[in-house]
């Protein structure tokens, strides 16, 4: 079951889509997918689209949605920042536990490139979260958003109080707002169990964040943290095999086969039966 939605955020109404397995009589688990730097809820060749598909045949449900200015949402994507990304994020995630088909305290976040960052952030801000799922994440805002949009453009922004990158108008004040967050730091204080998965063939967002984010969670006293490097795979895991091995990675550590392998007991025919 598929339902377009709107989420109520100031005075911004935020496009999403709300999807259920067929004929459940019980609260279900929900992930929710947090989209990257002007992004949208489908993702690039339809990344959130074929994710939810496959989340919903296993039993969860899925909500996701568009930031301000992105996709179908009201707004300006470019005048806002990441405080705003942060509290969209954050109304989502009440509209979703207000619904009486969710379990409320098994909502998990799914973020991708500053969509991870984001959902790292709010994992710390929000404890109750229950599970935190991180595809290509970006490590430090600031300093990879000004490298993906150009040195040359930035430059540009600063002195002219406005830039246009792929049809979005920014103005300082987002990237400033990036600076105030540095998510490996905050990894620290993030409880939740945690998937990190990266692309050897990235050239958005270094592989080697994977490696980071893998250390600073460890340092952690409570939570587990596993990683997933996909060989070949870029930043948006576009080949077939790529996305297979995303797909798989991401499900077999949601429903817990990966724990299962790990410990030796793994049972083909439970493999088969999720």
């Amino acid at each position: 079951m598929l339902q377009h939605i709107t989420i109520p955020w100031e005075q911004e109404k935020l496009a999403a889509v709300l999807q259920f397995p067929k004929d459940s009589n019980q609260r279900l688990p929900l992930v929710i997918i947090c989209h990257g730097f002007i992004g949208s809820k489908t993702g690039v060749n339809r990344l959130f689209v074929e994710a939810s598909s496959l989340f919903v045949q296993k039993g969860y449900a899925v909500l996701r949605f568009d930031y301000a200015g992105c996709g179908e949402s009201s707004g300006e994507y470019g005048k806002g920042g990441l405080d705003q990304i942060l509290s969209q994020t954050r109304s989502a995630i009440k509209y979703a536990s207000s619904l009486t088909e969710i379990d409320p305290k098994q909502i998990s976040l799914l973020g991708h490139s500053l969509g991870g960052a984001v959902a790292l952030i709010i994992s710390k801000q929000m404890p109750d979260i229950h599970k935190l799922i991180m595809w290509a994440p970006v490590a430090h805002p600031y300093k990879d958003l000004v490298r993906i949009v150009g040195s040359h453009s930035y430059s540009d922004l600063i002195q002219t109080g406005n830039m246009d990158h792929m049809g979005y108008e920014f103005i300082p004040s987002f990237f400033h707002s990036l600076q105030q967050y540095q998510p490996l730091k905050e990894a620290i204080s993030v409880t939740q169990d945690v998937l990190v998965v990266h692309g050897t063939a990235d050239q958005d967002i270094p592989v080697e964040y994977c490696f980071h984010y893998d250390y600073a969670f460890r340092t952690r006293k409570k939570g587990r943290i596993d990683k997933e490097v996909i060989t070949g795979g870029d930043h948006t895991f576009s080949s077939i095999k790529g996305r297979e091995k995303l797909f798989t990675a991401t499900l077999d550590w949601l429903t817990g086969v990966r724990y299962m392998r790990q410990a030796g007991h793994f049972d083909e025919d439970y493999s088969q039966s999720i």
